[in-house]
C-alpha cells in the first residue's frame, strides 16, 4: 500500500478532473455575469495568473510527495495502535482528526512567518472566487506543513487514508471559494461556509486571522478564532500592503524574497529568527517588518 502512496499524494488537493473543476469554475464566472457581479468577484488576468501558479506547484507537489512517504513510513512501522481503514469508527475518528491537524496547520501558517511564506500565496488574489481556491504555494513541503499530520500517523492511521481524507477535505474547500452562495442557515454553526471563508481571505483588519477550518467551523468556535463578517464595511481580498502582480513566479516567491532580504537586514540573531518564526508582519528594532501581512491590531491604511 505505501508503494501507491508517492502517486496518490502527487494528485494534488482536488481530485476532480481538471475538465470538471474548469466546469464549475466556467458556472461561477457565468453566475456572476448574469448577475452582474462579474466586476466584484473576477478579474481574467487574476485568475489566468492563479492557474499558472497551480500548475507549477503540481510539478513540486509531483517531486516531494516521494520524500513525504519517507517519514511517514518510518512513524507508521512505530505506530501505537492499528485501526481498521473500512470501519465507521475509524473513518469518523480520522476525519476529525484530519479537520483537526488542519486546523492548527492553517493556524501556524498564519502566525509562523517561515509557513506563511508559502501560505501567503493562497491570500494574494484581490478576487474570491473558485480559481484562488487552486493558487497554492509552491514551498509546502519546505514550510514543514507534513509536520502536522505525522502524529495521525504515528496514533495508528495509514498514511494512504490519511492523505485520501485530506483530499476529501481540500474537494470540500474548492466549493467555499466563491461569493456566490446563500446563507446556509443552521449549518453555518457547523460548517466551514462560502460566508465564513470569506471573512478568513478577508483583510479588514477585523477579518485577519480567523476562520481556520477546512470542512468544520466548530474549532474556530472553540478555540476563539471565528470571525462573522463585518456589518457595516464591505469586505477586501488581498494581502494587505503587498501589491499585486499577475506574474506566477512573483506570486510564489515574493514573500520569501522579502523574508531574505528580512533575516539579512536584521542586526542581531534574535532579529533573525524573529524575522524567520515570528509573526508575519511583526515589527522588531533590529529587522525590517514584512509589508505582506502586517500586525492584525494595526489598521490597514
Amino acid at each position: 500500500m505505501f508503494a501507491q502512496f508517492p502517486q496518490f499524494a502527487g494528485r494534488g488537493p482536488h481530485l476532480l478532473t481538471p475538465a470538471v473543476t474548469l466546469g464549475f469554475m466556467v458556472l461561477e464566472y457565468l453566475l456572476a455575469r448574469s448577475l452582474r457581479a462579474e466586476a466584484r468577484t473576477h478579474n481574467l488576468g487574476e485568475s489566468a495568473a492563479s492557474f499558472g501558479v497551480a500548475a507549477g506547484q503540481l510539478l513540486v507537489r509531483g517531486l516531494e510527495a516521494g520524500l513525504f512517504a519517507l517519514p511517514f513510513a518510518f512513524v507508521y512501522r512505530h505506530r501505537l495502535f492499528n485501526f481498521d481503514p473500512t470501519a465507521p469508527a475509524a473513518i469518523v475518528a480520522l476525519f476529525l482528526a484530519v479537520e483537526f491537524a488542519y486546523y492548527w496547520q492553517h493556524r501556524a501558517s498564519h502566525r509562523i512567518r517561515w509557513m506563511w511564506a508559502t501560505h501567503a500565496v493562497h491570500h494574494s488574489p484581490t478576487r474570491l472566487n473558485l480559481t484562488a481556491a487552486i493558487r497554492l504555494g509552491w514551498t509546502g513541503g519546505l514550510s514543514g506543513n507534513v509536520l502536522f499530520f505525522l502524529p495521525l500517523v504515528w496514533i495508528g492511521f495509514h498514511p494512504v487514508a490519511i492523505v485520501a481524507m485530506f483530499a476529501l477535505n481540500l474537494h470540500y474547500q474548492l466549493f467555499i471559494h466563491t461569493e456566490l452562495a446563500p446563507h446556509l442557515g443552521p449549518l453555518e454553526w457547523v460548517l466551514n461556509t462560502p460566508r465564513h471563508h470569506s471573512v478568513h481571505h478577508a483583510s479588514n483588519p477585523s477579518c485577519l486571522d480567523r476562520n481556520y477550518g477546512g470542512v468544520l467551523i466548530v474549532f474556530d468556535r472553540l478555540f476563539g478564532t471565528f470571525a462573522e463578517a463585518p456589518q457595516d464595511e464591505p469586505l477586501r481580498y488581498g494581502l494587505v500592503g503587498g501589491t499585486p502582480t499577475l506574474n506566477p513566479l512573483r506570486i510564489a516567491l515574493g514573500e520569501w524574497l522579502v523574508l531574505v532580504r528580512d533575516v539579512a537586514a536584521a542586526r542581531t540573531l534574535r532579529g533573525r529568527l524573529r524575522a524567520l518564526f515570528g509573526a508575519p508582519g511583526a515589527s522588531a528594532a533590529d529587522t525590517r517588518p514584512s509589508p505582506q501581512r502586517p500586525d492584525p491590531r494595526v489598521p490597514a491604511e
